[in-house]
């Protein structure tokens, strides 16, 4: 009986009569653990010692009211469930128990036992509620506080990385370590900053590293397309907007201007806004002040902006098309990006970072990237620029066998059609379509054949068949080209590996 008790609610009944207490007690021992005192000290020092779920007293105690015993109980032991039982019906005992007690039920005598029970089970079913709501509480505080801490670390290693490369992959020699000693002369303070280049050139990239490595880091950083939105969504976007300003408008909502509060917003593609909207976005850069879209109230709003087009502002502000005082409070600032193919020392290592992120994504390991396939998409022109970079090379990893080298037949063959590395000299004249039409009808021959022979992995035989020449004839073109030269490069195979 003992072993089952210690899972059973425990009871404290409260009564002068000795009676009332073993009536009591017979009849709920069998739910409850059962704890009993005739006087009020003895209930106090039970509450001391054991951990009481219910207290039921009974109204009229010799030194105290049970409403009264159990109003400083309430202050005492908070959580425990109270409840009175009295002969009394006096509307205005019970009134003043509830209040002033926290009476859960006002028990009348005579009770019966099949009611009373009942009570008392629906008093401890309250108790466990209680108990696993503060439980929840807890918990919930415990993950709002893990939350930020999760928070918080990751903007550190956010900052950590911007700090060690300004998160920009580039080579030792590349083209972009004078454009990043700029971001990081240019981060710590709040000027605007206009960032131009080529579509896929980095532009938000750039953008981070301004704000990761300023004094708003720990604030939000938020990125807006600008072209992809009609005047009306992108104010509402940026701006917010109140219930019902607009047709769908089923709930207020809260603009990126607003959310980025105390950080940076970023404004991609500004090029691309309405002269309507730049009246807009002018008066919220020179008020610093935002008013939701059917609302009738600003709201001031501390946000460092920084723009990036890849059109000429200074061209379209001259045709009229964009605004010129908004031209000139967004660029404070001017920082243009070279195109990925005036940096082709970074295409290697960005290559290898793309490569290993490809492998991660799409679940897929496969072997390494081959010494060839980086010459190929070295000397590719990328009009596409990082962007088209990224996408070659998720192919390649799709394309690829689990396991296998990204070997260059499995280059897309407009990469594979591009001019033959140069690196000494080789194939000059051949490089362009310049010249006599016997100098272009060359060098488009010796781009087939190079492309022919990198798609059967420099198999003669097999490419010589498939340009309907002998493996003298192909031999003799290879010579007359220096392919042979170019070919030599590959043996031994050199390969370039990554951990992923």
């Amino acid at each position: 009986m003992s072993d089952i008790s210690k899972d059973l609610p425990t009871i404290l009944v409260i009564d002068d009569e000795a009676r009332s207490v073993e009536a009591l007690e017979r009849i709920l021992e069998e739910d409850f653990s059962v704890r009993t005192a005739t006087s009020i000290s003895d209930a106090e020092a039970i509450l001391e010692s054991d951990h009481i779920h219910i207290l039921l007293c009974d109204q009229c105690m010799p030194d105290m009211t049970g409403v009264e015993f159990l109003k400083t109980a309430r202050e005492r032991w908070p959580d425990i469930v109270r409840i009175i039982i009295s002969g009394y019906t006096d509307a205005e005992d019970i009134i003043r128990g509830v209040n002033e007690a926290g009476i859960y039920q006002y028990v009348t005598k005579p009770w019966q036992p099949e009611s009373l029970l009942l009570t008392l089970q629906n008093a401890a079913r309250l108790f466990d509620l209680q108990r696993s709501n503060e439980l929840l509480a807890i918990e919930l505080k415990m993950s709002a506080n893990r939350a930020e801490s999760v928070m918080e670390t990751r903007r550190r290693d956010l900052k950590e990385n911007y700090n060690y490369d300004d998160g920009i992959i580039r080579s030792d020699t590349s083209a972009m370590n004078d454009i990043c000693d700029r971001l990081s002369q240019l981060a710590p303070y709040d000027v605007y900053v206009l960032i131009t280049g080529e579509s896929g050139t980095g532009k938000e990239l750039a953008a981070r590293s301004l704000h990761y490595n300023s004094l708003r880091w720990n604030k939000p950083f938020v990125v807006e397309n600008c072209g992809a939105l009609p005047d009306e969504l992108l104010e509402s976007e940026l701006f917010g907007h109140k219930r019902g300003a607009f047709t769908g408008a089923v709930q207020d909502h809260v603009g990126l201007f607003e959310r980025a509060d105390g950080g940076t917003i970023f404004l991609d593609e500004i090029g691309e806004v309405s002269p309507a909207f730049q009246v807009k976005l002018l008066r919220v850069l020179q008020e610093g002040e935002i008013r939701p879209v059917g609302s009738s109230k600003t709201r001031h709003v501390d946000v460092r902006v920084i723009a990036a087009t890849n059109k000429d502002l200074e061209t379209e502000m001259r045709a009229g098309r964009f605004r010129q005082d908004l031209y000139y409070r967004l660029a404070g600032v001017t920082i243009t990006l070279p195109p990925l193919r005036e940096r082709r020392d970074d295409v290697e290592p960005i290559t290898q970072i793309l490569f290993d992120r490809a492998q991660l994504s799409l679940k897929k390991p496969v072997g390494s990237l081959h010494a060839e396939t980086i010459a190929c998409l070295k000397r590719y022109h990328w009009p596409g620029n990082v962007r088209e970079l990224m996408n070659e090379i998720q192919h390649m990893v799709v394309m690829a066998e689990e396991g296998a080298d990204l070997t260059a037949d499995l280059l897309s063959p407009r990469i594979l059609r591009a001019a033959p590395p140069d690196d000494d000299g080789v194939l000059e004249t051949f490089a362009s379509l310049d010249g006599t039409l016997k100098d272009r009808i060359e060098a488009l021959e010796a781009r087939i054949i190079h492309e022919t022979l990198i798609r059967h992995r420099w198999n003669k035989s097999k490419a010589a068949r498939e340009l309907g020449l002998s493996r003298v004839g192909l031999r003799s073109k290879l010579e007359r080209y220096s392919l042979d030269k170019i070919e030599s490069l590959d043996e031994p195979t050199e390969k370039v590996k990554r951990k992923v």
